[in-house]
């Protein structure tokens, strides 16, 4: 195989080195060009990058509230697991989402002798929002939506 076969051997590495030079130059147009493109798509410009001593941001701790629903029967309907939004229906203004996508915990069995209605339903939420579901339930009615 002599001569014919150093040829294709030489041809071959040829093609080779061709083919890593085209693909070095596609990853290196996609990886400069990738974050100008999706800028000029409307997607978000690119930010600065955070450092590697930057602290991660801080994880947002859930706490247990137990909200009152007017409506007892669509808390029936509830199961753990559940995701639901919690509106506050206001008299004097439009109904406005206290919390959304909030994670059904735990549905107590309804009492028999509650006189103002409702039924009581526990949520995971962050702090803030329990802080805002307390505020708001002992105002005003409180309904829920399935997600």
């Amino acid at each position: 195989m002599g001569r014919s076969g150093d040829r294709l051997r030489r041809t071959m590495r040829r093609r080779r080195r061709a083919a890593s030079a085209a693909l070095a130059v596609v990853a290196a147009a996609l990886a400069v060009g990738g974050t100008e493109a999706q800028a000029s798509r409307g997607g978000a410009p690119p930010g600065p990058r955070p450092s590697r001593t930057a602290a991660p941001p801080a994880a947002v701790r859930m706490v247990s509230a137990p909200v009152r629903i007017a409506d007892a029967a669509t808390v029936r309907l509830l199961r753990p697991g559940d995701r639901v939004d919690v509106v506050a229906a206001e008299r004097a203004g439009p109904p406005r989402v206290v919390a959304a996508g909030a994670r059904v915990a735990e549905v107590p069995r309804a009492e028999q002798d509650v006189g103002d209605g409702g039924a009581l339903v526990v949520l995971s939420v962050p702090r803030d929002t329990a802080r805002a579901l307390v505020g708001v339930g002992a105002v005003t009615r409180l309904a829920v939506t399935l997600c």
